[in-house]
């Protein structure tokens, strides 16, 4: 069975195994029934044979029979009646020295008795498995005794053939054989239900096939180099795989309490696709999936991607792109100034043509100076001036206030990055398309302990219904496919115990100020 065992299902394994164990346990209760039945069957002949026995033994007929000359002619009719009333096999009547005076066979009576009769003799009762004339039988030998005395004047001895006992013992084999089919069918009835459950859950897979599928996908999970973490219908973690549990911070031995950036992502009801989130110093991507089995919602997938060290990568590629950006606006516009200048000059303007020159020279070194002077952070000097850039291509006058500071590293350059930046971007963009002038100042000063940054804008402003979603992931004035930004910055303000707010601007517009604690 073993070999034909390795290409059946778990489910038919377990019904031949039920079947078998069921008819082994029905088989030994059978068993059981019917040697307690032939107890039940041995013990009823004793008791009936012996009653019978007793009955005739005191029988007054039978004692005036045995003071007769010849007493059988008077008790084998007697005997042969009480015989066929009582279904016994044989009742004897005997003298005390065992001479038979009745018995069935006519031939064997004035013969002697076969068998033991001492213990009658004695005024007991004989009880005894023999072998007569009858073949194998139960019989008892009874004492009959003169009346108002002791004394033994015969002996009679009842019995049924073992043959008929085991006749009657299987009378009742057609009610025991039903009782067993029954209780095999109804078994195997069960049995046959809970493996078609089980072929169901198992989808008819067998054991060695389902252990080189959960070695598969065990291996599978543990290989791949994006977390993924699997929820089932109820929102409750099922599985964290290995790189899942590093990127989210969750032990390996430890139970899978999720951060709550990523835990409201499960809870959502909606899918999602390449949606940052910060953990932890980590910069996440974040993508839901519901999984479905032939129509029933199961769960769902969540998969995760490390961002960090490329979003770091490319907040310092946009710096630099932007200050190549502005270096090639500066070097078409300083292209044009010289021609103007040089045609001054040919003119023999000189001294307007030096002031031209000099003052543009001025204005632009005034605000590298300013911006480099007060930000000793290389990458954020180095992203406020390209955004300065981009601002003045669009026609954005954008202003460093005079009291922005940052000595030293406060907060990693990383953090500081993603806050300014996606601050400016959003003020650079809210006055997009508006009337001139179009303003946008920023504050980054470090003091008291924390890291305030302050942009202020002119565009249209926010209500407050929009201000208290404006941080929220995924919520935009702007369509469908942003609301990113702010959501980074309010991660990043939450992660440090910080805090964030739009408020709106004395002269319109709005002021986005975000307060970022030091450590200690």
């Amino acid at each position: 069975m073993s070999a034909m065992s390795g290409n059946w299902s778990i489910a038919r394994q377990l019904f031949a195994l039920q079947v078998l164990v069921v008819t082994l346990l029905v088989a030994a209760c059978t068993t059981g029934a019917v040697l307690l039945a032939r107890d039940d069957a041995h013990r009823a002949a004793v008791e009936e044979v012996t009653a019978v026995a007793e009955a005739i033994a005191l029988s007054p007929a039978v004692v005036e029979a045995l003071h007769a000359d010849d007493p059988s002619p008077l008790l084998q009719p007697y005997a042969e009646a009480t015989r066929h009333a009582t279904g016994t096999d044989f009742v004897v009547v005997m003298a005390p020295d065992r001479t038979r005076y009745t018995h069935p066979t006519i031939e064997l009576i004035g013969k002697p008795f076969a068998g033991n009769v001492d213990e009658a003799l004695a005024g007991g009762v004989v009880v005894e498995e023999y072998r007569g004339s009858l073949g194998d039988s139960v019989r008892t030998v009874v004492a009959v005794v003169e009346p108002g005395t002791v004394t033994v004047i015969g002996l009679v001895s009842v019995g049924i053939t073992t043959a008929k006992i085991n006749r009657n013992l299987l009378a009742q084999v057609p009610a025991v054989a039903g009782a067993t089919g029954a209780a095999l069918l109804l078994a195997a009835a069960g049995a046959w239900l809970l493996s078609r459950r089980l072929r169901r859950q198992t989808h008819g897979l067998g054991p060695a096939e389902m252990t080189r599928m959960f070695e598969y996908y065990d291996a599978v999970l543990h290989a791949v180099r994006e977390g993924l973490v699997v929820v089932d219908r109820d929102g409750r973690v099922e599985l964290i795989n290995d790189e899942g549990r590093r990127l989210l911070g969750v032990p390996a031995d430890g139970p899978a309490h999720l951060p709550p950036e990523v835990a409201g992502l499960i809870t959502e009801q909606r899918p999602t696709v390449d949606e940052p989130v910060l953990v932890g110093d980590r910069v996440l991507v974040a993508s839901r999936r519901e999984t479905r089995f032939e129509g029933r919602t199961l769960g769902s997938v969540l998969t995760l991607r490390d961002h960090t060290e490329l979003r770091a990568l490319t907040g310092e590629l946009d710096s630099v792109r932007g200050l190549t950006e502005a270096l090639r606006a500066q070097a078409h516009e300083a292209a044009n100034r010289l021609h103007t200048v040089l045609t001054m000059v040919e003119l023999g303007r000189t001294e307007e043509a030096l002031r031209l020159g000099t003052a543009e020279l001025a204005l632009a070194q005034e605000l590298t100076d300013q911006v480099v002077g007060a930000l000793h952070e290389p990458a954020l000097a180095a992203l406020l001036l390209g955004k300065s850039a981009q601002a003045s291509e669009r026609g954005v006058e954008l202003t460093i206030e005079e009291d922005s500071r940052i000595d030293g590293e406060p907060l990693p350059g990383r953090d500081l990055l993603t806050v300014v930046g996606n601050l400016v971007d959003n003020a650079l963009e809210a006055v997009a398309g508006r009337e001139p002038p179009r303003r946008v100042r920023v504050l980054v000063r470090h003091a008291d302990g924390e890291v305030l940054v302050r942009v202020t804008d002119n565009g249209p402003g926010l209500s407050p219904e929009q201000a208290a979603d404006a941080f929220r992931r995924g919520w935009s004035s702007k369509g469908a496919g942003r609301g990113v930004g702010l959501s980074l910055v309010r991660q990043v303000a939450e992660r440090y115990g910080g805090s964030y707010a739009i408020t709106p601007a004395p002269s319109g517009g709005a002021v986005l100020t975000v307060r970022l604690p030091v450590p200690a």
